[in-house]
């Protein structure tokens, strides 16, 4: 898996938050996300995610558009979602979720 800058900016360009604690973050998701099903595959986002060492589960609600991610908070400290929904940092946090992800893929 090589998640890029690009891509993770586009599509958290479509989350705001809606609560945040360490180890838990649920996210409003904007219905305009599916502007992006030309150049993102969408359907195998969440899967993508859940591939992810440290995080350990992903609820996608379609009925209110929220996504609830549960996730070690030792891996990804809770600032490092912070700067993702506010399009900081995110050349840091691409290098993060690509090493981390690839620890899995070779483990």
């Amino acid at each position: 898996m090589d998640i890029k800058t690009q891509t993770l900016a586009q599509v958290a360009s479509y989350f705001s938050m809606i609560a945040h604690t360490n180890g838990r973050l649920r996210v409003r998701v904007s219905p305009k996300i599916k502007e992006l099903s030309g150049s993102v595959n969408l359907t195998s986002l969440d899967d993508m995610i859940a591939q992810i060492n440290g995080i350990k589960n992903v609820k996608f609600n379609k009925i209110i558009g929220s996504v609830t991610i549960e996730y070690d908070h030792e891996i990804f400290p809770k600032n490092l979602w912070e700067d993702l929904l506010k399009g900081q940092n995110l050349e840091e946090i691409s290098a993060k979720v690509n090493e981390v992800a690839r620890e899995v893929k070779y483990a």
